[in-house]
């Protein structure tokens, strides 16, 4: 009898002497010699396994190493990413040809938005130039009372330090409106392009 058939003749003995519904395993140690048994030993338990019923494979189980399980984890992160951003563009292309009968329309809603950006920049610029002119006038009598030997009093110096803090938030409130006013503008190309992809209008 072959080293095979004794295999197949062992596992088939151990079948008969287990309940019908018990599970058998099969696992390969460190030496590369195949192991059958009713549980894994611990130091097998994160190798491959097969799973046998009535001397039968029935499942396999591949157990990936840390490397491995890590790539595994990225790629399902992918892939979950990818099919997140595929729902996402499906619903906004369909929300762009419900929205817009032509690009016109696109064009149209782009300037109503700006208007209002717009407006925003216009105050803000009209603020920077009033704290601008406002922190000069200070700065202009602190110095007329340091040349004529008086001292600065700490209010103004107060006012002084105050003013150019808010010229300097008044200024990241600009940058932060031009770069609304950006996105807001790449945002109405990008649809219009997409609608005209969609609808060849």
């Amino acid at each position: 009898m072959t080293k095979s058939r004794l295999l197949i003749a062992l596992i088939a003995g151990l079948t008969f002497c287990l309940p019908a519904s018990a599970k058998m395993y099969k696992w390969v140690d460190d030496n590369g010699v195949t192991h059958y048994g009713e549980t894994i030993p611990p130091q097998y338990a994160n190798k491959d396994r097969a799973v046998l019923e009535k001397g039968r494979v029935v499942k396999k189980q591949e157990v990936l190493t840390a490397e491995e399980r890590r790539a595994k984890e990225e790629a399902d992160k992918q892939e979950r990413i990818e099919k997140e951003a595929a729902i996402d563009r499906k619903r906004h292309d369909k929300a762009l040809i419900n929205t817009y009968s032509n690009v016109n329309e696109i064009d149209l809603a782009r300037s109503r938005n700006l208007q209002q950006v717009d407006a925003r920049i216009s105050s803000i610029n009209s603020q920077i130039r009033m704290s601008s002119d406002s922190l000069g006038g200070l700065q202009k009598e602190a110095d007329g009372r340091k040349k004529s030997g008086k001292a600065v009093p700490p209010s103004l110096l107060d006012d002084i330090q105050s003013t150019q803090e808010r010229l300097e938030n008044l200024q990241q409130e600009l940058g932060n409106a031009n770069a609304e006013k950006d996105t807001l503008n790449a945002r109405y190309d990008t649809d219009k392009a997409r609608y005209k992809e969609l609808t060849g209008k």
